[in-house]
């Protein structure tokens, strides 16, 4: 019964828009041409399933230089190297989200360098100690599934979730260890990383709290 009306409660805080019309997710292409390839969007189907929302069934494309980005309310950023965003990549992205968008970043394969990269650009526009971690008795934890812990892929992981928050709400969270939900990826493999075994659940959970806040 409760998590019955806990979703009642989240269409009813809906924006009118998100309502009324599709939510439209996008991949980011960054750093001149580095996007997701391997990003699964099987969460989208599950949170229209589960909450009733009307999401688009698959990701856009859609550049972080461009003004295009605004239109989005969620976008998904994840990769594996090394990377330096330019300077309009900056700006937009730090306009994005204190604007009223949602970042969820992932290190693809749990790469090294792709957090080293991700952790120095948010430091660069946010502070050093913008990233914080994220307590299991957050609210993205029991939006739509009730998750309990973060589940280790296929290396043992201690896994955690990070985020920074913008007027006291989260608006970028990301993993270092990768939310990708490769099993539900197209041609796509965790290469051996410590990716997180519930991704999907929760992937879908960080899609209804963005839409919710």
């Amino acid at each position: 019964m409760k998590r019955i009306f806990l979703i009642f409660l989240l269409l009813c805080l809906l924006p009118l828009h998100a309502k009324e019309g599709v939510v439209q997710c996008g991949n980011l292409i960054y750093a001149g041409t580095k996007t997701s390839r391997c990003f699964s969007d099987e969460f989208l189907s599950t949170v229209q399933q589960r909450t009733g929302i009307n999401t688009a069934r698959r990701f856009r494309a859609v550049r972080m230089d461009n003004d295009e980005l605004f239109r989005f309310p969620f976008v998904v950023m994840t990769g594996e190297g090394s990377f330096s965003l330019t300077p309009r990549e900056r700006e937009n992205l730090k306009k994005y989200v204190e604007g009223g968008g949602f970042l969820l970043a992932s290190a693809g394969c749990s790469s090294s360098e792709w957090n080293k990269a991700f952790r120095r650009e948010m430091q660069a526009l946010f502070g050093n100690s913008a990233l914080q971690p994220i307590p299991m008795s957050h609210p993205i934890f029991s939006t739509v599934f009730p998750i309990t812990s973060l589940k280790a892929g296929k290396q043992p992981t201690a896994g955690h979730l990070e985020g920074i928050t913008h007027n006291g709400k989260l608006v970028i969270i990301y993993s270092a260890d990768g939310l990708n939900d490769s099993s539900n990826s197209r041609n796509c493999c965790c290469c051996g990383g410590s990716e997180l075994g519930n991704a999907l659940e929760i992937n879908a959970n960080i899609l209804a709290y963005a839409l919710l806040r």
